[in-house]
Order: C-alpha cells, then structure tokens, then sequence
C-alpha cells in the first residue's frame, strides 16, 4: 500500500505526534491538524502522509524560527 492511501488510528496518531488524543482533537477543532476520515459509527481515521506533512511543517516552522 503507497502512502497515500494508509490509513491510521487516531492512536497511532497520537504516538507518531507525541500529541494527546486531546490534543489532536483540539488542534483538529482549530483547524491545525489534518482532518480524519470517517469509516463509520463513532471510528475515524487519518490519512498516514497528511500526518507526516504535518509533522515535516512544524520541523520547517522551528528551523525558520531559529534562523
């Protein structure tokens, strides 16, 4: 399966981050963090190369501040 199309838990998430649950979805509620995939009652799930994207920008964000 590519990249694109993995798909991970909100766990998984949480650990690639090291974010809270709470966390990602206070930062999904401001519109800071990729938002998840609906796969039925109650289950979401977020796409794997959105949360790398994520996390490569806020790498690039402290990296210019730092300059």
């Amino acid at each position: 399966m590519d990249g694109e199309a993995a798909l991970i838990s909100i766990k998984e998430a949480a650990r690639l981050t090291s974010l809270s649950r709470t966390s990602i979805n206070e930062k999904r509620a401001a519109g800071k963090f990729p938002q998840p995939v609906p796969l039925g009652d109650k289950r979401i799930a977020f796409v794997k190369s959105e949360v790398d994207a994520w996390i490569r920008e806020r790498i690039a964000a402290r990296r210019s501040e730092a300059a």
